[in-house]
């Protein structure tokens, strides 16, 4: 059983581009084909003026051959520019630095080594 099902938007890295389609590679197991009329609702003159080689992008899940571990994709419907990325939090610094640790550290250990004992 796979981690992908039907109707999932995942993220993955365009691997090539050709007259017909965009190839996405989605792990390194899965890939899979965005055909050409799945890229736009508007006539496609240049799969290129859509993506290029390396580019991240979100695809909807048409299709799974398990077989093959293939996928036929979509970016019709939806924005598969907008990559979500997880924020991260900025880390405060004190103004103790270091120092914080040094004075914990052994009182850390001692912490510990008294619940071991306690066992």
């Amino acid at each position: 059983m796979t981690k992908y099902r039907k109707g999932r938007i995942v993220k993955g890295t365009v691997s090539g581009i050709e007259q017909y389609g965009i190839f996405v590679n989605l792990d390194e197991y899965y890939s899979g084909l965005v055909h050409i009329s799945e890229i736009s609702h508007n006539f496609v003159k240049d799969v290129h003026d859509f993506v290029k080689i390396g580019d991240i992008i979100c695809v909807e899940i048409l299709e799974i051959d398990e077989e093959l571990s293939h996928l036929k994709l979509s970016i019709k419907n939806i924005d598969y520019k907008r990559v979500r990325s997880k924020k991260r939090k900025k880390i405060q610094e004190t103004p103790l630095g270091f120092k914080t640790l040094r004075y914990k550290l052994p009182i850390w250990v001692d912490e510990s080594l008294n619940n071991v004992k306690k066992k």
